[in-house]
């Protein structure tokens, strides 16, 4: 009879707390969400979007989820509705046991500024970005014939190897793009333009380039020179001032 009473307790009790559990689930699934948090992770680096640009953007779209049940908030159409903002490059929206909507930010990052009849970045991942009336972003600067399937292919290569170098980052500030797609680099250091030429086999020349500066510039000088031409493979051909 105990062994009886037992297991009917325990049936009970397993009862109670499977409907207990279902029961504040779907409690709180009902609760409103009270509260947004946004986390733009990389604010200290770049400036192009803040909380109130994303609060308006939710609320032009009409999903902003203040006082909406959390169970009829959809995260999914709130990233996908974000993401359309080209400042953007990765986001990630979740709700948390408090009741809060979590919107965490990354922005892309531009690593070259195109200068022309239109004006724009290119970002890391290839992609393009407008320009920012809050922040400018230091990087290279492109000006002259740039067709945007040339910005975005073999000038975006070339400004991905010149942001990954560290020498390179620091010393190419202009990019000059001839009709031919020929290209001039204007240094940071030295009174005297770059003939890169075509960008085929860009970083062998300035691979040259760079032990021309380490063993030659120190003796000549580096104002010595007006022109310093790279465009023939393996030659080096400098016009006096």
């Amino acid at each position: 009879m105990i062994r009886i009473l037992s297991i009917v307790a325990a049936a009970v009790l397993c009862a109670y707390l499977a409907f207990t559990a279902f029961f504040f689930r779907e409690r709180k699934q009902q609760d409103l969400c009270r509260d947004i948090q946004v986390v733009v992770l990389d604010s200290l680096d770049k400036h192009f979007i803040n909380e109130k640009d994303l609060i308006g953007l939710l609320n032009q779209k009409k999903i902003n989820p203040i006082n909406k049940p959390l169970n009829e908030i959809n995260t999914f159409e709130i990233e996908s509705e974000l993401l359309k903002n080209e400042m953007i490059s990765r986001i990630q929206v979740y709700k948390t046991p408090s009741s809060q909507i979590i919107i965490e930010v990354e922005q892309k990052m531009p690593i070259l500024r195109i200068m022309g009849r239109n004006n724009y970045y290119i970002d890391n991942s290839g992609s393009t970005m407008p320009l920012s009336a809050r922040y400018v972003a230091h990087v290279p600067i492109a000006f002259g014939h740039i067709e945007k399937d040339f910005g975005t292919t073999d000038l975006y290569e070339f400004a991905l190897f010149l942001q990954k170098d560290d020498f390179w980052n620091g010393q190419i500030t202009q990019i000059y793009v001839h009709p031919d797609h020929e290209v001039e680099l204007i240094p940071r250091v030295g009174n005297h333009k770059i003939m890169l030429g075509s960008l085929s086999d860009f970083e062998d020349k300035l691979s040259d380039l760079r032990l021309f500066y380490e063993k030659a510039m120190p003796k000549v000088g580096w104002n010595k020179y007006s022109v310093i031409n790279l465009k023939y493979k393996d030659q080096i051909i400098c016009t006096k001032r």
